[in-house]
């Protein structure tokens, strides 16, 4: 297998919040690579960096061979062409039916007659489960179905790198077991890559074929889903079996209270 996504010793920072302090993961074709963490530790961040909307403050992101920060606009839109994403939303166009919203790419980015389009849109649709509900608009959908059609819109275009930012949160078990074995599915029938950021770490382990641990800013820990579920990384050992104690704390930092509470005071205020 040859690399299709490099990603080298990335740091970036939201003003004086810092996300990533040298990040560095390698993605190759046809894998299905999961991206594990805590809220707040840069998962999503590193989605946006791959995809080019914010640039590094250092390191590199290198999709098909090409840096991604250093393209032009034309260059950045011509290598999007080949990244499908699932937003953690949804992000389907209420407007929109939904087999519009499937075609919404093939008609943005290429040049096939509308009767091609449409038929391209209904295999998608099928392809989830849910060419019955091309006429529909997102209104109508369920939690598990709005799911289903945004990733049939991630991979309209049988992207070479396909994203989803957290596919499985706010799910019943049944959608997102079906979720879950639909990119791996789609995965393997397109020839795809797919890149899954996700804190659900039961899913993760059954279908992706690698793992990296995101905490503290940096990867602390990679492998196949057997090694994490076996790693003697504090971090792993944390994440993966839900342990409270560990090296990811449950309180943010905060400086110490510099004013004692008289609680006397408290109650006789609340109580005149």
């Amino acid at each position: 297998m040859s690399a299709l996504l490099e990603i080298e010793d990335l740091h970036f920072s939201y003003g004086d919040a810092v996300i990533l302090k040298g990040v560095s993961l390698t993605v190759e074709q046809g894998q299905v690579v999961g991206i594990l963490g805590t809220s707040g530790s840069g998962k999503s961040t590193l989605l946006r960096l791959i995809g080019g909307q914010i640039r590094p403050d250092r390191g590199c992101v290198r999709f098909m061979g090409k840096v991604v920060h250093e393209q032009s606009t034309e260059g950045l839109y011509r290598l999007r062409k080949d990244m499908g994403m699932m937003f953690q939303a949804g992000g389907l166009f209420s407007d929109l039916s939904v087999m519009e919203n499937v075609a919404f790419a093939l008609r943005e980015h290429t040049k096939l007659r509308q009767d091609l389009i449409e038929l391209t849109a209904l295999m998608k649709l099928e392809s989830v489960g849910l060419r019955g509900a091309a006429h529909l608009m997102p209104s109508e959908l369920s939690g598990g179905m709005a799911r289903r059609v945004a990733l049939a819109r991630a991979i309209a275009m049988d992207p070479k790198l396909s994203m989803y930012d957290e596919p499985f949160a706010g799910l019943d078990p049944i959608s997102l077991n079906a979720v879950a074995n639909l990119i791996r599915r789609l995965n393997d029938a397109l020839g795809s890559t797919s890149i899954v950021v996700t804190y659900d770490v039961t899913e993760s382990l059954k279908v992706a074929d690698q793992i990296f641990l995101l905490a503290d800013g940096r990867v602390v820990v990679q492998g196949t889903p057997k090694i994490m579920e076996n790693s003697e990384n504090p971090y792993a050992a944390q994440f993966i079996h839900a342990k409270a104690e560990g090296p990811v704390p449950f309180h943010m930092p905060a400086p110490a209270l510099s004013v004692e509470l008289d609680l006397a005071a408290f109650h006789s205020n609340q109580n005149p």
